[in-house]
């Protein structure tokens, strides 16, 4: 089964990419990937398009609401049939987060640096960004941390 979807950015991307495939399912079309503001001024046509396809949209919670459901219904009050809309809280980088171990093989840091509640961290792409600095590995410093004088918030990847 194709499904389509809508994501705020490139690590919103990967983590569709792979609950897709985990479901069984074959990831279509990507849309989005210019943040939260597109996806908002989207989510109507994401939604008639999944009256006939299956679609998936995930978006951040970050401090826009005080809860996920209530953000759900104000930009989804009737959904498609076939609409999975999923809302990351704080962020989709507190998902990442969650799963400690694994975080902390991929960077390459020590487990304990890893927070244990991440979705009650006010900012879980920045604490993401920060484990990166410590990375032994240049690759994941490289792609994730911004240049010094950049003026960025985060890294290229």
């Amino acid at each position: 089964m194709y499904i389509d979807a809508a994501v705020e950015g490139i690590v919103d991307e990967a983590v569709v990419r792979r609950l897709v495939d985990c479901a069984g399912g074959t990831l279509g079309h990507v849309y989005g990937k210019n943040g939260k503001r597109y996806l908002r001024d989207s989510i109507k046509g994401f939604n008639i398009a999944a009256r006939r396809t299956p679609w998936i949209v995930l978006v951040d919670l970050d401090r826009d609401f005080p809860c996920a459901p209530l953000l759900c219904k104000e930009w989804l009050p009737n959904r498609a049939r076939f609409l999975c809309f999923r809302v990351a809280v704080r962020a989709v980088e507190a998902w990442l987060l969650a799963d400690a171990e694994k975080l902390a093989s991929f960077l390459g840091i020590e487990r304990k640096k890893v927070p244990v509640c991440p979705e009650t961290e006010e900012d879980p792409k920045a604490v993401m960004i920060n484990l990166a600095r410590a990375s032994r590995r240049r690759e994941i410093r490289d792609d994730m941390v911004p240049r010094p004088g950049s003026g960025r918030r985060e890294g290229p990847a």
